[in-house]
């Protein structure tokens, strides 16, 4: 039950002397993996370049489950997804391509924001009927077992 965002090789460049990848790296990952959905809802690096408007993670909850070591692909799939008039919630995977087991998870909470005036700020209505419309569609998808963040609004 998830939504695919991305996929990621894991390079040389993010391998540790433990020979995995190390945990920087994960948050990296996860992060460009978000950009995607952010992008979807009008939030991402065009809003900020534009609009001057964009989100601003403010918590988060990783869990590391398995090994990813150099040379491993990885898809990284949206499990849940929410927001309120100010924040997003959300949670991603990182899903090993070659066994298919999770090997990561990272739930967040991220806060809208006025980049002129470095303030938190709603949702326009546009961005909330496309948010609106994309948990709609993807419901079934998602699950929100286990949430960390689960009590926020």
């Amino acid at each position: 039950m998830s939504v695919y965002l991305k996929s990621q090789k894991i390079i040389e460049e993010w391998v540790d002397y433990n020979n995995h990848l190390n945990m920087a790296y994960y948050v990296l990952i996860f992060d460009q993996g978000c950009e995607v959905i952010l992008e979807k809802f009008k939030m991402g690096a065009t809003s900020a370049k534009i609009e001057k408007k964009s989100t601003m993670v403010v918590e988060t909850n990783t869990q590391y489950i398995s090994e990813v070591k150099e040379g491993d692909e990885v898809d990284i799939m949206l499990t849940f997804f929410d927001h309120d008039k100010k924040r997003l919630h959300l949670k991603i995977e990182m899903i090993e391509k070659k066994e298919k087991k999770i090997s990561a998870s990272m739930e967040w909470l991220s806060l809208y924001v006025d980049l002129e005036n470095r303030k938190v700020t709603e949702f326009e209505s546009e961005k909330i009927k496309i948010m609106n419309d994309f948990i709609e569609e993807n419901k079934n998808n998602f699950n929100n077992e286990d949430l960390k963040f689960y009590n926020y609004h």
